[in-house]
């Protein structure tokens, strides 16, 4: 179905916005004139940090570095500075020698400290958003974006590393349907929804953008995003 959609009724394959983007990015135009606007102009626009959520294996760190590169804004990854908090313990060790409750106390603290900071980018941890505490502190400091992925999508993302705590011991495809069913209606509450593409990662930043500059340009919304 995916590929009869790419092409017209006489046989010639049809561009995608995605690929249109790329070709941009790579120094081309977009078909018809369409010119976007460039990810520096968001960003100036933007007056709170971009927080990204979802479950693990969604990209969030990856997407959110070559967001960052493309807005000019910092990364930062919310996880690392937890571990640095920590003296240099990792999620993992935090988990199993202090528990859950513990990692995510000191997982609240940290992003709230981070959404103190000047504007970036902020990817956060698979947990963070369901803490109560936490969802209402980047609903009130940060701009929102739910990266959601399928099941197989996660799956073999999350293969490609051992470190994940909620994956020990445990049948990964039961505990990521699990954690699905629990989570995306709270990361629906998130105030924008991008599909992780299963394909490059530019292919993802580029559809944040364009979330990013229809939010920007919905009437409703001041000069800056994430203004009420």
């Amino acid at each position: 179905a995916a590929v009869n959609s790419a092409v017209n009724s006489g046989g010639t394959p049809q561009r995608t916005d995605d690929e249109d983007d790329l070709d941009h990015r790579r120094g081309g135009a977009r078909p018809g004139g369409r010119t976007p606007v460039s990810a520096q102009a968001l960003a100036r626009r933007l007056d709170k940090t971009i927080v990204l959520v979802g479950l693990m294996g969604a990209g969030k760190s990856c997407i959110g570095k070559r967001l960052a590169a493309n807005l000019g804004l910092p990364f930062v990854d919310a996880d690392r500075e937890i571990e640095a908090a920590a003296g240099g313990c990792s999620i993992s060790d935090i988990f199993a020698l202090h528990g859950e409750k513990v990692f995510r106390d000191g997982e609240r603290r940290v992003i709230q400290r981070l959404l103190g900071n000047p504007v970036h980018v902020l990817a956060t941890g698979g947990g963070a958003f369901m803490d109560p505490s936490t969802r209402a502190l980047v609903k009130e400091r940060g701009l929102s974006i739910w990266l959601k992925a399928e099941l197989e999508q996660l799956l073999k993302r999350v293969g490609r590393r051992n470190d994940r705590p909620l994956l020990r011991d445990v049948d990964p495809r039961q505990k990521l349907s699990e954690l699905i069913e629990a989570r995306y209606p709270t990361y629906a509450e998130a105030d924008l929804t991008v599909d992780s593409a299963d394909g490059p990662p530019d292919v993802t930043v580029q559809r944040v953008l364009r979330a990013l500059e229809t939010r920007l340009n919905e009437p409703s919304q001041n000069s800056k995003v994430g203004r009420p």
